[in-house]
Protein backbone atom coordinates (compact mmCIF):
# COMPACT_ATOMS: atom_id res chain seq x y z
CA UNK A 1 0.00 0.00 0.00
CA UNK A 2 1.27 3.30 -0.96
CA UNK A 3 0.59 6.04 -3.28
CA UNK A 4 -1.75 5.47 -5.86
CA UNK A 5 -1.82 8.40 -8.24
CA UNK A 6 -1.42 12.22 -7.94
CA UNK A 7 -2.70 15.07 -9.73
CA UNK A 8 -2.37 19.10 -10.14
CA UNK A 9 -5.82 20.87 -10.01
CA UNK A 10 -6.86 24.19 -9.76
CA UNK A 11 -9.65 25.42 -7.84
CA UNK A 12 -11.32 27.97 -9.10
CA UNK A 13 -15.31 27.86 -7.35
CA UNK A 14 -16.62 29.12 -10.54
CA UNK A 15 -16.51 26.17 -12.06
CA UNK A 16 -18.95 24.63 -10.18
CA UNK A 17 -22.02 25.08 -11.96
CA UNK A 18 -23.91 26.00 -9.05
CA UNK A 19 -21.57 29.15 -8.20
CA UNK A 20 -20.71 29.37 -12.31
CA UNK A 21 -24.33 29.86 -13.47
CA UNK A 22 -23.53 29.40 -17.08
CA UNK A 23 -19.62 30.83 -16.92
CA UNK A 24 -18.48 27.71 -16.22
CA UNK A 25 -19.31 26.86 -20.05
CA UNK A 26 -15.85 28.84 -20.89
CA UNK A 27 -13.53 26.18 -19.00
CA UNK A 28 -15.23 23.28 -20.00
CA UNK A 29 -11.95 22.03 -20.69
CA UNK A 30 -10.90 22.09 -17.15
CA UNK A 31 -13.98 20.60 -15.94
CA UNK A 32 -13.92 17.37 -18.23
CA UNK A 33 -10.30 16.44 -16.70
CA UNK A 34 -11.50 17.39 -13.25
CA UNK A 35 -14.28 14.87 -13.91
CA UNK A 36 -11.72 12.43 -15.38
CA UNK A 37 -9.32 12.16 -13.07
CA UNK A 38 -11.95 11.93 -10.45
CA UNK A 39 -13.10 8.85 -12.80
CA UNK A 40 -9.62 7.26 -12.18
CA UNK A 41 -9.58 7.83 -8.41
CA UNK A 42 -12.47 6.26 -8.22
CA UNK A 43 -10.87 3.19 -9.79
CA UNK A 44 -8.14 3.18 -7.24
CA UNK A 45 -10.57 3.28 -4.65
CA UNK A 46 -8.11 4.85 -2.14
CA UNK A 47 -8.17 5.01 1.50
CA UNK A 48 -7.48 8.66 1.91
CA UNK A 49 -7.13 11.50 -0.15
CA UNK A 50 -4.51 14.44 0.61
CA UNK A 51 -5.21 17.67 -0.79
CA UNK A 52 -2.57 20.65 -0.72
CA UNK A 53 -3.99 23.66 -0.71
CA UNK A 54 -2.43 27.42 -0.58
CA UNK A 55 -5.59 28.96 1.07
CA UNK A 56 -5.83 27.55 4.58
CA UNK A 57 -3.99 29.09 7.50
CA UNK A 58 -1.08 30.03 6.51
CA UNK A 59 2.18 29.86 8.60
CA UNK A 60 5.92 31.79 7.36
CA UNK A 61 7.81 28.84 9.12
CA UNK A 62 5.66 25.36 8.54
CA UNK A 63 3.02 23.88 7.13
CA UNK A 64 -0.61 23.83 8.86
CA UNK A 65 -2.79 20.82 8.70
CA UNK A 66 -6.46 20.40 10.13
CA UNK A 67 -6.73 18.34 12.63
CA UNK A 68 -10.13 17.80 13.96
CA UNK A 69 -11.13 14.53 13.70
CA UNK A 70 -14.59 15.62 11.81
CA UNK A 71 -13.64 18.13 9.01
CA UNK A 72 -16.31 20.12 7.18
CA UNK A 73 -16.42 23.10 4.93
CA UNK A 74 -19.13 24.57 2.36
CA UNK A 75 -19.22 27.56 -0.24
CA UNK A 76 -21.35 29.94 2.04
CA UNK A 77 -18.67 32.39 0.60
CA UNK A 78 -18.93 32.19 -3.15
CA UNK A 79 -22.73 32.33 -2.57
CA UNK A 80 -24.02 28.39 -2.31
CA UNK A 81 -25.51 27.51 0.50
CA UNK A 82 -26.54 23.77 -0.36
CA UNK A 83 -22.55 22.65 -0.81
CA UNK A 84 -21.47 21.25 2.15
CA UNK A 85 -19.24 18.90 2.81
CA UNK A 86 -17.90 16.33 6.09
CA UNK A 87 -15.03 13.90 6.20
CA UNK A 88 -13.29 11.60 8.75
CA UNK A 89 -9.83 12.98 9.34
CA UNK A 90 -6.88 10.62 8.74
CA UNK A 91 -5.20 11.34 12.27
CA UNK A 92 -3.01 8.47 12.49
CA UNK A 93 -1.64 9.04 9.17
CA UNK A 94 -1.01 13.05 10.44
CA UNK A 95 0.40 11.34 13.56
CA UNK A 96 2.91 9.80 11.60
CA UNK A 97 3.59 12.32 9.17
CA UNK A 98 4.40 15.12 11.63
CA UNK A 99 6.52 12.78 14.03
CA UNK A 100 8.71 12.06 10.14
CA UNK A 101 8.09 15.24 9.60
CA UNK A 102 10.25 16.83 12.74
CA UNK A 103 12.94 14.09 13.33
CA UNK A 104 13.75 13.20 10.10
CA UNK A 105 13.91 16.44 8.08
CA UNK A 106 13.78 18.90 10.79
CA UNK A 107 10.33 20.61 9.48
CA UNK A 108 7.71 21.91 11.66
CA UNK A 109 3.77 21.82 10.88
CA UNK A 110 1.00 23.41 12.99
CA UNK A 111 -1.99 20.94 13.91
CA UNK A 112 -5.03 22.98 13.43
CA UNK A 113 -8.08 22.31 15.42
CA UNK A 114 -10.73 24.31 17.11
CA UNK A 115 -8.26 25.61 20.27
CA UNK A 116 -5.71 26.79 17.56
CA UNK A 117 -7.48 27.99 15.30
CA UNK A 118 -9.32 30.46 17.79
CA UNK A 119 -5.74 31.38 19.12
CA UNK A 120 -4.28 32.20 15.51
CA UNK A 121 -7.22 33.63 14.45
CA UNK A 122 -7.79 31.75 11.97
CA UNK A 123 -10.25 28.92 10.28
CA UNK A 124 -10.79 25.25 11.43
CA UNK A 125 -12.83 24.50 8.14
CA UNK A 126 -11.92 23.38 5.02
CA UNK A 127 -10.74 25.92 1.95
CA UNK A 128 -12.50 26.44 -1.28
CA UNK A 129 -8.70 24.72 -2.33
CA UNK A 130 -9.70 21.69 -0.63
CA UNK A 131 -13.58 21.80 -1.31
CA UNK A 132 -13.22 21.97 -5.25
CA UNK A 133 -11.10 19.26 -5.99
CA UNK A 134 -13.67 17.18 -3.30
CA UNK A 135 -16.84 18.48 -5.60
CA UNK A 136 -15.38 16.30 -8.74
CA UNK A 137 -14.24 12.98 -6.43
CA UNK A 138 -17.38 13.08 -4.67
CA UNK A 139 -19.56 12.51 -7.61
CA UNK A 140 -17.77 9.11 -8.14
CA UNK A 141 -16.46 7.97 -5.12
CA UNK A 142 -17.09 9.39 -1.35
CA UNK A 143 -15.55 5.79 0.85
CA UNK A 144 -12.32 7.74 1.37
CA UNK A 145 -10.88 9.65 5.15
CA UNK A 146 -9.41 13.56 4.28
CA UNK A 147 -6.06 15.52 4.86
CA UNK A 148 -6.12 18.96 4.22
CA UNK A 149 -2.40 20.57 4.10
CA UNK A 150 -1.86 24.26 3.71
CA UNK A 151 1.68 24.79 2.46
CA UNK A 152 3.74 27.21 4.46
CA UNK A 153 6.22 29.92 3.16
CA UNK A 154 9.38 27.78 3.19
CA UNK A 155 11.93 27.12 0.48
CA UNK A 156 10.83 25.20 -2.31
CA UNK A 157 13.45 22.48 -1.17
CA UNK A 158 12.09 22.21 2.50
CA UNK A 159 8.22 21.88 0.74
CA UNK A 160 10.09 18.91 -1.22
CA UNK A 161 11.22 17.61 1.86
CA UNK A 162 7.55 17.74 3.53
CA UNK A 163 6.63 15.53 0.36
CA UNK A 164 9.04 12.90 1.17
CA UNK A 165 7.83 13.27 4.63
CA UNK A 166 4.38 12.19 4.05
CA UNK A 167 5.51 9.64 1.56
CA UNK A 168 7.32 8.10 4.33
CA UNK A 169 4.40 8.10 6.58
CA UNK A 170 1.96 7.01 3.94
CA UNK A 171 4.69 3.85 3.59
CA UNK A 172 5.32 3.46 7.66
CA UNK A 173 1.24 3.33 8.28
CA UNK A 174 0.24 1.33 4.94
CA UNK A 175 -2.27 3.42 3.43
CA UNK A 176 -3.46 3.49 -0.24
CA UNK A 177 -3.45 7.22 -0.68
CA UNK A 178 -4.31 9.86 -3.75
CA UNK A 179 -2.19 13.52 -3.22
CA UNK A 180 -3.41 16.63 -5.01
CA UNK A 181 -1.44 19.58 -5.26
CA UNK A 182 -4.27 22.28 -5.53
CA UNK A 183 -3.17 25.39 -7.33
CA UNK A 184 -4.14 27.92 -9.85
CA UNK A 185 -1.61 28.88 -12.10
CA UNK A 186 -0.55 32.41 -13.04
CA UNK A 187 -2.98 35.49 -12.04
CA UNK A 188 -1.88 37.57 -15.27
CA UNK A 189 -2.59 36.17 -18.04
CA UNK A 190 -4.89 39.06 -18.47
CA UNK A 191 -5.77 42.85 -17.33
CA UNK A 192 -9.56 41.36 -17.31
CA UNK A 193 -7.99 38.88 -14.93
CA UNK A 194 -7.76 39.40 -10.83
CA UNK A 195 -4.13 41.44 -11.39
CA UNK A 196 -2.38 43.21 -14.27
CA UNK A 197 -1.55 41.34 -17.04
CA UNK A 198 2.48 40.33 -16.91
CA UNK A 199 4.04 38.58 -20.03
CA UNK A 200 5.92 36.58 -17.21
CA UNK A 201 2.58 34.73 -16.21
CA UNK A 202 2.31 33.23 -19.85
CA UNK A 203 5.83 32.10 -19.76
CA UNK A 204 5.41 30.82 -16.22
CA UNK A 205 2.63 28.96 -17.12
CA UNK A 206 4.04 27.14 -20.45
CA UNK A 207 7.61 26.78 -18.38
CA UNK A 208 5.99 24.83 -15.78
CA UNK A 209 3.57 22.69 -17.55
CA UNK A 210 6.19 21.59 -20.15
CA UNK A 211 8.53 20.74 -17.03
CA UNK A 212 5.80 18.46 -15.31
CA UNK A 213 5.49 16.88 -18.06
CA UNK A 214 9.06 16.18 -18.81
CA UNK A 215 9.78 14.99 -15.06
CA UNK A 216 12.51 17.87 -15.29
CA UNK A 217 11.32 17.93 -11.06
CA UNK A 218 14.44 19.56 -10.22
CA UNK A 219 14.24 22.81 -12.40
CA UNK A 220 10.84 22.86 -11.12
CA UNK A 221 12.12 23.15 -7.44
CA UNK A 222 15.02 25.76 -8.24
CA UNK A 223 12.53 27.95 -10.41
CA UNK A 224 13.50 31.29 -9.21
CA UNK A 225 10.65 32.47 -6.55
CA UNK A 226 10.99 36.06 -8.52
CA UNK A 227 9.88 34.49 -11.40
CA UNK A 228 7.65 32.64 -9.93
CA UNK A 229 6.15 36.05 -7.83
CA UNK A 230 6.25 38.24 -11.26
CA UNK A 231 4.24 35.80 -12.68
CA UNK A 232 1.35 35.92 -9.74
CA UNK A 233 1.29 31.96 -9.39
CA UNK A 234 -1.03 30.27 -6.81
CA UNK A 235 0.16 26.81 -6.96
CA UNK A 236 4.13 26.38 -7.24
CA UNK A 237 4.29 25.39 -3.19
CA UNK A 238 1.37 23.14 -3.80
CA UNK A 239 3.02 21.28 -6.78
CA UNK A 240 6.92 21.22 -4.58
CA UNK A 241 5.29 19.41 -1.75
CA UNK A 242 3.60 16.93 -4.41
CA UNK A 243 6.78 15.99 -6.76
CA UNK A 244 8.29 15.36 -3.01
CA UNK A 245 5.89 12.75 -2.24
CA UNK A 246 6.83 11.44 -5.96
CA UNK A 247 10.44 11.44 -4.67
CA UNK A 248 11.64 7.95 -5.48
CA UNK A 249 9.21 6.98 -7.81
CA UNK A 250 8.45 6.72 -11.45
CA UNK A 251 5.45 7.50 -12.55
CA UNK A 252 3.41 8.36 -15.91
CA UNK A 253 2.39 12.21 -16.56
CA UNK A 254 -0.05 13.31 -18.55
CA UNK A 255 -1.63 16.75 -19.11
CA UNK A 256 -5.47 16.59 -18.91
CA UNK A 257 -5.93 20.48 -19.71
CA UNK A 258 -4.85 23.59 -19.27
CA UNK A 259 -6.59 27.03 -20.31
CA UNK A 260 -6.88 30.68 -19.04
CA UNK A 261 -9.70 32.28 -20.35
CA UNK A 262 -10.61 34.42 -17.11
CA UNK A 263 -6.59 35.78 -17.01
CA UNK A 264 -5.96 32.89 -14.85
CA UNK A 265 -4.14 29.31 -15.64
CA UNK A 266 -6.13 26.33 -15.18
CA UNK A 267 -4.13 23.41 -15.66
CA UNK A 268 -5.20 19.62 -14.69
CA UNK A 269 -1.92 17.24 -14.79
CA UNK A 270 -2.20 13.42 -13.48
CA UNK A 271 0.82 11.62 -12.25
CA UNK A 272 -0.33 7.86 -12.95
CA UNK A 273 1.09 4.19 -13.10
CA UNK A 274 3.36 4.72 -10.41
CA UNK A 275 6.56 2.75 -9.87
CA UNK A 276 9.13 2.44 -7.27
CA UNK A 277 12.62 4.35 -8.52
CA UNK A 278 15.41 4.29 -6.24
CA UNK A 279 17.10 7.14 -6.98
CA UNK A 280 16.31 10.68 -5.07
CA UNK A 281 16.57 13.58 -6.08
CA UNK A 282 17.17 15.60 -3.01
CA UNK A 283 20.70 15.68 -3.55
CA UNK A 284 20.32 17.07 -6.79
CA UNK A 285 18.07 20.34 -5.74
CA UNK A 286 20.15 20.68 -2.90
CA UNK A 287 23.27 21.42 -5.14
CA UNK A 288 21.52 23.22 -7.74
CA UNK A 289 20.25 26.05 -4.81
CA UNK A 290 24.11 26.09 -3.38
CA UNK A 291 25.59 26.45 -6.53
CA UNK A 292 22.90 29.28 -7.42
CA UNK A 293 23.62 30.89 -4.46
CA UNK A 294 27.30 30.37 -4.94
CA UNK A 295 27.42 32.21 -7.58
CA UNK A 296 25.64 35.03 -6.66
CA UNK A 297 27.96 35.32 -3.68
CA UNK A 298 30.63 35.57 -6.24
CA UNK A 299 29.48 38.62 -7.67
CA UNK A 300 28.46 40.43 -4.82
CA UNK A 301 29.60 43.93 -3.88
CA UNK A 302 31.13 45.09 -0.88
CA UNK A 303 27.64 46.14 0.54
CA UNK A 304 26.28 43.03 0.25
CA UNK A 305 29.00 41.09 1.15
CA UNK A 306 29.27 43.85 4.34
CA UNK A 307 25.48 42.55 4.97
CA UNK A 308 26.02 38.63 4.58
CA UNK A 309 29.53 38.74 6.91
CA UNK A 310 27.24 40.62 9.41
CA UNK A 311 24.68 38.19 9.50
CA UNK A 312 26.65 35.12 9.21
CA UNK A 313 29.05 36.50 12.09
CA UNK A 314 25.34 37.23 14.28
CA UNK A 315 23.63 33.92 13.09
CA UNK A 316 26.27 31.62 14.03
CA UNK A 317 27.87 33.16 17.34
CA UNK A 318 25.35 36.58 18.41
CA UNK A 319 28.09 38.44 18.03
CA UNK A 320 27.88 41.95 16.28
CA UNK A 321 30.53 42.96 13.54
CA UNK A 322 32.33 45.72 14.52
CA UNK A 323 32.64 48.04 11.36
CA UNK A 324 35.25 50.30 12.31
CA UNK A 325 37.75 47.43 12.71
CA UNK A 326 36.37 45.40 9.75
CA UNK A 327 37.72 45.77 6.21
CA UNK A 328 35.24 47.72 4.51
CA UNK A 329 36.03 50.76 6.97
CA UNK A 330 37.97 52.01 3.87
CA UNK A 331 35.56 52.24 1.50
CA UNK A 332 35.24 55.78 1.53
CA UNK A 333 31.14 55.06 0.62
CA UNK A 334 30.67 53.16 3.72
CA UNK A 335 32.41 55.33 6.18
CA UNK A 336 31.74 58.81 4.95
CA UNK A 337 28.34 58.86 3.94
CA UNK A 338 24.93 58.64 6.26
CA UNK A 339 22.10 57.35 4.37
CA UNK A 340 18.88 55.14 4.89
CA UNK A 341 19.61 51.49 3.82
CA UNK A 342 17.43 48.29 3.62
CA UNK A 343 18.58 44.85 3.90
CA UNK A 344 16.65 41.91 1.70
CA UNK A 345 17.14 38.28 3.34
CA UNK A 346 15.79 36.23 0.13
CA UNK A 347 15.74 31.95 -0.13
CA UNK A 348 14.57 29.61 -2.39
CA UNK A 349 10.80 30.43 -1.57
CA UNK A 350 11.05 34.24 -1.65
CA UNK A 351 11.28 37.00 0.72
CA UNK A 352 13.03 35.70 4.29
CA UNK A 353 13.17 38.75 6.61
CA UNK A 354 13.59 42.41 5.19
CA UNK A 355 13.64 45.27 7.79
CA UNK A 356 15.48 48.83 7.25
CA UNK A 357 15.40 52.56 7.99
CA UNK A 358 14.30 55.45 4.67
CA UNK A 359 16.50 58.02 7.28
CA UNK A 360 20.17 57.39 8.24
CA UNK A 361 20.19 56.67 12.51
CA UNK A 362 23.89 55.48 12.74
CA UNK A 363 27.20 57.41 12.38
CA UNK A 364 27.58 56.25 8.89
CA UNK A 365 26.19 53.34 5.91
CA UNK A 366 28.08 51.18 6.95
CA UNK A 367 27.11 51.29 10.43
CA UNK A 368 23.19 51.47 8.95
CA UNK A 369 23.79 47.99 7.38
CA UNK A 370 25.28 46.41 9.79
CA UNK A 371 22.88 47.24 12.53
CA UNK A 372 19.67 46.60 9.74
CA UNK A 373 20.80 43.57 8.78
CA UNK A 374 21.14 41.98 12.33
CA UNK A 375 17.56 43.13 12.54
CA UNK A 376 16.52 41.16 9.13
CA UNK A 377 17.67 38.09 10.01
CA UNK A 378 16.71 38.24 13.72
CA UNK A 379 13.70 40.65 14.38
CA UNK A 380 11.32 41.10 10.97
CA UNK A 381 8.28 39.64 12.62
CA UNK A 382 7.17 37.93 9.44
CA UNK A 383 9.32 34.89 9.62
CA UNK A 384 11.39 33.18 12.28
CA UNK A 385 14.86 34.14 13.35
CA UNK A 386 17.20 32.60 10.66
CA UNK A 387 19.32 29.70 11.76
CA UNK A 388 22.88 28.15 10.80
CA UNK A 389 21.70 25.95 8.19
CA UNK A 390 20.12 28.60 6.40
CA UNK A 391 22.77 30.79 5.43
CA UNK A 392 24.32 28.55 2.28
CA UNK A 393 20.68 29.31 0.95
CA UNK A 394 20.08 32.96 1.10
CA UNK A 395 20.18 35.37 -1.57
CA UNK A 396 20.82 39.11 0.29
CA UNK A 397 20.22 42.96 -1.55
CA UNK A 398 20.82 46.19 -0.14
CA UNK A 399 19.36 49.19 -1.02
CA UNK A 400 20.53 52.53 0.04
CA UNK A 401 17.81 54.88 0.25
CA UNK A 402 17.88 58.56 -1.20
CA UNK A 403 16.16 61.25 0.76
CA UNK A 404 12.41 61.54 -0.13
CA UNK A 405 10.32 63.94 -1.26
CA UNK A 406 6.81 64.75 -1.26
CA UNK A 407 3.94 63.94 -3.97
CA UNK A 408 1.10 65.89 -4.65
CA UNK A 409 -0.32 63.91 -7.58
CA UNK A 410 0.14 59.85 -7.76
CA UNK A 411 1.05 60.70 -11.77
CA UNK A 412 3.76 61.24 -9.81
CA UNK A 413 4.85 57.58 -9.44
CA UNK A 414 6.09 54.96 -10.96
CA UNK A 415 6.80 51.89 -9.37
CA UNK A 416 9.58 50.59 -11.07
CA UNK A 417 11.86 53.56 -10.43
CA UNK A 418 9.71 55.21 -7.06
CA UNK A 419 9.73 53.63 -3.81
CA UNK A 420 6.87 55.21 -1.46
CA UNK A 421 6.24 56.43 1.84
CA UNK A 422 2.69 56.52 3.02
CA UNK A 423 2.07 58.16 6.23
CA UNK A 424 -1.69 58.84 8.25
CA UNK A 425 -0.50 60.06 11.96
CA UNK A 426 1.47 58.14 13.75
CA UNK A 427 1.07 55.13 10.97
CA UNK A 428 4.20 54.54 8.46
CA UNK A 429 4.62 52.28 5.90
CA UNK A 430 6.88 52.21 2.81
CA UNK A 431 7.97 49.82 -0.02
CA UNK A 432 10.48 49.50 -2.03
CA UNK A 433 11.06 50.47 -5.94
CA UNK A 434 11.22 48.05 -8.65
CA UNK A 435 10.11 44.97 -6.97
CA UNK A 436 8.84 41.87 -8.68
CA UNK A 437 5.07 41.39 -9.20
CA UNK A 438 4.18 44.78 -8.42
CA UNK A 439 3.90 46.77 -11.74
CA UNK A 440 0.90 49.51 -11.01
CA UNK A 441 0.72 52.32 -8.91
CA UNK A 442 -2.11 51.34 -7.39
CA UNK A 443 -0.84 48.00 -6.24
CA UNK A 444 2.22 50.14 -4.80
CA UNK A 445 -0.12 51.93 -2.61
CA UNK A 446 -2.33 49.44 -1.67
CA UNK A 447 0.15 47.47 -0.49
CA UNK A 448 2.09 50.17 1.38
CA UNK A 449 -1.02 51.20 3.40
CA UNK A 450 -1.59 47.33 4.22
CA UNK A 451 1.62 47.64 5.90
CA UNK A 452 0.92 50.92 7.56
CA UNK A 453 -2.88 49.82 8.63
CA UNK A 454 -3.83 52.57 6.70
CA UNK A 455 -7.31 52.19 4.99
CA UNK A 456 -7.65 53.41 1.37
CA UNK A 457 -10.16 55.97 1.99
CA UNK A 458 -8.17 57.66 4.74
CA UNK A 459 -6.37 60.63 4.20
CA UNK A 460 -2.37 60.18 4.05
CA UNK A 461 0.61 61.71 2.70
CA UNK A 462 2.74 60.05 0.06
CA UNK A 463 6.90 60.65 -0.41
CA UNK A 464 8.76 58.67 -2.61
CA UNK A 465 12.17 58.10 -3.07
CA UNK A 466 14.99 56.71 -5.12
CA UNK A 467 17.77 53.89 -4.15
CA UNK A 468 20.91 52.77 -5.25
CA UNK A 469 20.43 48.57 -5.68
CA UNK A 470 23.57 46.68 -4.35
CA UNK A 471 23.37 43.43 -5.50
Amino acid sequence: MSILAAYLTPHPPLILKEIGRGEEKKVINTIEAMEKASKNIASLKPQTVIVISPHGPLFSDGISIMYEKHLDGNFNNFGEYALEYQRENDIELIDEFTNIMKKKYKLSGALIDKKTADYFGTTYKLDHGTLVPLYFIDKEYKSYNLISITYGLLSYQDLYKVGMALSDAVEEIDRDVIVIASGDLSHRLKDSGPYDYNPMGKAFDEKIIELLINKKNTEIIAMDPEFCAEAGECGKRSIDILLGTLDSYDYDVEKLSYEGPFGVGYGVVSFENLRPDDKSLIKDIEKTRIEYVKEAMEKEDAFVKLARNTINLFVESKERLNFKESEYYKIDDLKSIKKGAFVSIKDSGGLRGCIGTFLPTRNCLGEEIVENAISAATKDPRFPVIEVYELNDLIITVDVLNEPDSVSDKSELNPKTYGVIVSSGYKRGLLLPDLKGIDTVEEQLRIALNKAGIKEDEDYSIERFTVTRHL
